[in-house]
């Protein structure tokens, strides 16, 4: 019940007070992000600044820190507020196991949390780490690389996720499948769409319906949905005819459609959104 209390004094409360935004962040202490008057910065649970609004955009701490862009450059800066890598990059990504994507002029490399290359930028686009591997581009096809920046699977997908469980979503010629770290497909290519597989389930569509398949590729959840999440904590949000709920793994709605947006569950709470008012939901 503290938990609850603490997140739901912190992100609907601070969302009907003076603040024109609230973001609640995904790392381990509880700070969120706020814009006030153009400029955004960070609170704590009791809604007190933390962290001046001074930057043109910022966004939640990951592993640490957060990325912060002030006059086009985008920077990191720690939990008091203070640059750990001062602003340089034209764009960035989070940290993730420890490295993030930075891109100078055109090309995409990746940094640590001292603000070192450990990969030169070379690459036309690139994702955030994900057990160990990442999915870079370069002249049109997708590969992984490690944490080394040698290619463990070589470019030759049209389009590439985040390795998850052991298994990533790759597209070639307009269907989508599934390979291991190996680069060998697990599930041949047959989706139109698809996402990552969490907790043993991925979301995957086929005309214009999703549902979601165990991995053998076999639908556990018959394709219904006109959109849908990956699960968390054992429920997913799918919407149907406009309104987003949540299900369960036998596909039953355990939270009625009733919502306009929403996000995945975390720590028993998810962010709903009804009309133009945020708040927070348990199970």
């Amino acid at each position: 019940m503290k938990n609850i209390v603490y997140i739901l004094s912190l992100c609907i409360g601070v969302l009907s007070s003076s603040f024109d935004v609230c973001a609640q962040t995904t790392d381990a202490e509880p700070i969120a992000v706020v814009r006030i008057g153009g400029k955004w910065g960070y609170v704590n649970k009791e809604g007190k600044v933390v962290v001046n609004p001074q930057f043109d955009v910022a966004w939640g701490f990951y592993e640490g820190l957060a990325a912060v862009r002030i006059g086009g450059k985008w920077g990191y800066i720690n939990k008091e507020g203070k640059y750990v890598i001062n602003p340089q990059f034209d764009n960035t990504g989070v940290f993730l196991e420890d490295l993030v994507a930075v891109r100078i002029g055109g090309k995409w490399g990746y940094i640590n949390k001292e603000g070192k290359y450990v990969v030169s930028p070379k690459f036309d686009n690139a994702y955030g780490f994900s057990e160990g591997l990442v999915a870079v581009k370069i002249d049109g096809k997708w590969g992984y690389i490690n944490k080394k920046g040698q290619y463990v699977i070589k470019s030759q997908f049209d389009d590439a996720l985040r390795f998850c469980e052991g298994l990533a979503a790759v597209k070639i010629d307009g269907k989508w499948g599934y390979i291991n770290k190996k680069g060998q497909y697990v599930i041949k290519s047959q989706f139109d769409d698809a996402l990552r597989f969490c907790e043993g389930l991925a979301v995957v569509r086929i005309g214009g319906k999703w549902g979601y398949i165990n991995r053998e590729g076999q639908f556990v959840i018959n394709p219904q949905f006109d959109n849908a999440s990956p699960f968390s904590e054992s429920l997913a949000a799918v919407r149907i005819g406009g309104k987003w709920g949540y299900i369960n793994k036998d596909g039953r709605f355990v939270i009625n459609s009733q919502f306009d947006w929403t996000y995945s569950f975390s720590e028993g709470l998810a962010a709903v959104r009804i009309g133009g008012k945020w708040g927070y939901i348990n199970k």
